[in-house]
């Protein structure tokens, strides 16, 4: 990308410093991630002050930032498409939910980890960008969120973590989210301290959080960071992609015919061909079974006429 230097970020902007790094840290990797997540924070920035002259200033060269872009991935259908943006959005958000999830499962607690979790979060924010977010991902973002403004508090008091889906409150949440919105040490990945957190290990609720449901054994997305840093404390081997379970294929569609009568409407088409733009998102990732399972939702739709 044709790099534009953005001048200081006002003060005004300081909820979308960290929208900008991420797009920073993605442009060789992942430039359509972070394509979006330069305009989620454009969007944003003219939402909050278009009008100060420093403000005008710094939302100029941004836009000049996603125009350079616009111009260099012109051919790549996640920039032009939507739908093909927010899958692939989407499916990378999910992977990087997946990843630090996994690793917390496995009592792996370390920077890696708490930064992929609140990346992810970061990217949740970006899929507005498309529309309201569903209920899973508003879910997904705000667990991803607390887990690491908690995980993070923990390693820095020198406790252990308390791995896997646990208590949640709202107001401890909130309290967090204000915590680590004016901080840059989650997300840069490093253990500085941070303002105090209401959550200490020994009055984390017990009860659990059954907002999320994430199947284990899913494998990080391309370029994730796997090896923990050594100044943790905790030592673990090199994490390696676990074996993919594979979903049946429905039998049903072997032996069905498309009926003369069935009459698809323009909207079945639409969403016929979500389910294979998400199905071609996924297989970027090599995530088989989300391809599947994406693959035989459309061709039910057009063989049936019904989801």
């Amino acid at each position: 990308m044709a790099a534009t230097a953005l001048p200081p970020l006002p003060p005004q902007f300081k909820s979308i410093q960290h929208h900008l790094r991420t797009a920073q840290e993605l442009d060789k990797r992942e430039p359509v991630v972070a394509y979006y997540c330069r305009l989620y924070a454009m969007q944003t920035g003219m939402k909050i002050d278009s009008k100060t002259p420093e403000c005008r200033k710094f939302l100029s060269k941004l836009m000049d930032q996603l125009e350079a872009m616009k111009k260099q991935f012109g051919d790549n259908e996640a920039i032009t498409q939507e739908i093909v943006g927010s899958a692939h959005v989407e499916n990378y958000a999910l992977k990087m939910f997946l990843y630090a999830d996994n690793e917390d499962r496995a009592g792996q607690f370390h920077k890696n980890m708490i930064k992929s979790f609140y990346t992810a979060s970061l990217l949740i924010d970006v899929l507005t960008v498309f529309g309201e977010l569903s209920e899973e991902n508003a879910q997904h973002r705000k667990y991803a969120r607390w887990k690491a403004a908690y995980i993070h508090n923990c390693l820095k008091n020198g406790e252990t973590p308390q791995p896997g889906p646990i208590g949640m409150e709202g107001e401890s949440f909130a309290d967090a989210e204000r915590e680590e919105a004016g901080s840059s040490s989650l997300h840069s990945g490093t253990t500085q301290p941070a303002a105090s957190s209401t959550y200490e290990a020994n009055n984390t609720p017990t009860s659990n959080y059954t907002g999320i449901h994430i199947p284990p054994g899913a494998h990080a997305p391309a370029n994730t960071p796997a090896e923990v840093p050594h100044n943790t404390g905790v030592t673990s081997n090199t994490i390696q992609p676990a074996p993919q379970n594979i979903p049946l294929v429905d039998p049903s569609l072997y032996s069905a015919q498309s009926a003369g009568e069935v009459r698809l409407t323009p909207e079945d088409f639409a969403r016929a061909q979500k389910y294979c733009k998400y199905a071609g998102s996924a297989l970027q990732y090599e995530d088989v079974s989300t391809a599947v399972q994406n693959l035989q939702k459309a061709l039910k739709l057009l063989i049936t006429g019904r989801e």
